[in-house]
C-alpha cells in the first residue's frame, strides 16, 4: 500500500474502506449478483461514488465506478481522451485506492453528443459479467445514457436495482465515520458563534451566508449550502438559497441561519438557529418551546427497530392535536456523504431506524407572525439518540 496524497483532505482510512468493500460484496453474494454499476455527479447528494473510492463526484461532471464482486474497481472519470491507466490496487498516485484501472473522457453534460462516451468505457470494464448479472446504483442520478447504452451493449445480462442494497449499508456508521461525523458538527457550530458574532444591521443576508461559509472552508469544509432569510414580526420567512439572500438586515430583524456544509472528510451535518438583532417576541420564544417539545417528541421515538413511517404518522398526529400543521415535506432524515441520506423520517419510507445512524430532526412551521425552529444532529444510540451532536444552546439569539 502506497503512501497516501499529501493532497487529501481528511482521508478515510484504508481500514474502513475494506471494511466497506468487503460488507458490499457479502451482500453481493447473498443476492447473486456480479457487478455494481454507480455513477455520479455531485456531492451533495452523490455519495456512492465516495463511500467506495473516498473521492467525491463534483461540479456535475460524472464518476463511475464499475465494482466487481471477485474483482478491484475500475473508475470512469474527467480527463483525456480514451485514457486508460492499470493502478496498482493501494492507488499507485496516493489517491484511488482500491481502484485497478483508472479511465478518463472529457464529456459533459451540456455536450450531449459526448453522451456515450462514459458507457463506452464502462462496457470494457463490465464486458466480462456481460452475461451475469448487473446490479444498478443510485439510479436516480445516474444518467439514463449510461444505462440505455450498457443494456444495448449487453441484452442477456439481468439488471437489478441495487441502491437499497449499498443503502442499508452506508446508513449505518463505523467509530471512524461518528468521529468525522462528530468534526463536522464541531466545525458548524463554530461557523455559527462566528455569525453570531459578525452579522449586523445593514449587512444583506448573502453577506452573513459568506460568513459562515468563510468560517466553514478555514476548519476544513469542502462545499455544503448556507440557507438563510432576514424578517420582521409579522412577515415571516424561513430560509433560502444565495439567489434569495439581497436583502438588507434591519434593526429588530429576526434571521434564520442554516449550516448544512460537509467537514474535513466529506460528512454532512445541519444546524439550524433564529437571531433577533434586538429582543425577541414572547411568541417567538412560547414557539419555540413547543418547537423544541416536537423535537423532542420524535427523538423519544427514534427506537432502533422504529419504521420511519410510523414516527412520521405519530409526529403529525401529535402536530394536529396541538393546533399546528402537520409536516407535508420531510423534517427529519439522515446524512452521511449526502446532505439527505436514508432513512427518510416519512410516510413513504421502508427503512426503519438503526443503532449508529446520523439523523437530523429539524420541524419548523408558520404560527402566527413567526417562524419557528430548530435544526440539530443525533446519533442512534442502543436506546435512541443521545445528546445532539451540536453541542450549542437551543434557543433565540439576541444580538446587538
Amino acid at each position: 500500500m502506497n503512501q497516501m496524497s499529501e493532497r487529501l483532505n481528511q482521508p478515510i482510512s484504508t481500514t474502513e474502506l475494506e471494511r466497506r468493500w468487503a460488507a458490499i460484496r457479502i451482500a453481493m453474494e447473498e443476492q447473486g449478483i456480479d457487478v455494481l454499476l454507480m455513477q455520479n455527479n455531485n456531492d451533495h447528494m452523490g455519495g456512492y461514488i465516495k463511500y467506495v473510492t473516498d473521492t467525491p463526484a463534483t461540479n456535475g461532471y460524472p464518476v463511475t465506478i464499475v465494482f466487481p464482486r471477485n474483482d478491484e474497481m475500475t473508475q470512469i472519470t474527467q480527463g483525456p481522451f480514451d485514457m486508460v491507466k492499470d493502478l496498482d490496487v493501494g492507488g499507485s498516485d496516493g489517491m484511488h485506492r482500491g481502484v485497478k484501472t483508472l479511465m478518463t473522457t472529457p464529456s459533459y453534460a451540456s455536450a450531449p453528443f459526448t453522451r456515450d462516451y462514459d458507457p463506452a468505457l464502462a462496457c470494457q470494464a463490465i464486458e466480462p459479467y456481460r452475461d451475469g448479472t448487473i446490479g444498478l446504483v443510485g439510479t436516480y442520478q445516474m444518467s439514463f445514457a449510461m444505462v440505455d447504452y450498457v443494456k444495448n451493449q449487453f441484452p442477456k445480462a439481468k439488471y437489478v436495482e441495487a441502491s437499497d442494497l449499498m443503502d442499508k449499508i452506508k446508513v449505518i456508521k463505523s467509530d471512524e465515520e461518528i468521529e468525522l461525523i462528530r468534526g463536522t458538527a464541531a466545525q458548524q457550530v463554530t461557523s455559527m458563534e462566528t455569525v453570531l458574532k459578525e452579522i449586523r444591521p445593514g449587512m444583506k443576508d448573502s453577506d452573513v451566508a459568506a460568513v459562515a461559509l468563510h468560517a466553514g472552508h478555514n476548519l476544513g469544509s469542502e462545499q455544503g449550502v448556507y440557507l438563510c432569510q432576514s424578517w420582521k414580526i409579522g412577515a415571516p420567512a424561513a430560509i433560502g438559497p444565495r439567489h434569495n439572500q439581497d436583502r438588507v438586515i434591519q434593526e429588530g430583524d429576526s434571521f434564520n441561519m442554516l449550516i448544512e456544509n460537509n467537514g474535513a472528510g466529506g460528512y454532512f451535518t445541519e444546524i439550524g438557529r433564529t437571531i433577533v438583532l434586538g429582543e425577541a417576541t414572547q411568541e417567538q420564544h412560547d414557539e419555540l418551546s413547543f418547537t423544541l417539545e416536537a423535537q423532542r417528541f420524535t427523538l423519544d421515538l427514534m427506537l432502533p427497530g422504529t419504521p420511519c413511517s410510523e414516527i412520521w404518522e405519530k409526529y403529525n398526529a401529535f402536530m394536529v392535536e396541538n393546533d399546528r400543521d402537520p409536516e407535508s415535506r420531510l423534517y427529519c432524515h439522515g446524512q452521511g456523504y449526502e446532505m439527505v441520506e436514508r432513512p427518510l423520517v416519512r410516510k413513504d419510507e421502508t427503512m426503519n431506524i438503526e443503532k449508529n445512524m446520523n439523523l437530523v430532526c429539524h420541524p419548523g412551521y408558520v404560527r402566527g407572525s413567526v417562524y419557528s425552529w430548530i435544526c440539530d444532529n443525533y446519533i442512534i444510540g442502543s436506546n435512541g439518540p443521545g445528546d445532539s451532536i451540536h453541542q450549542m444552546p437551543q434557543k433565540i439569539f439576541e444580538v446587538g
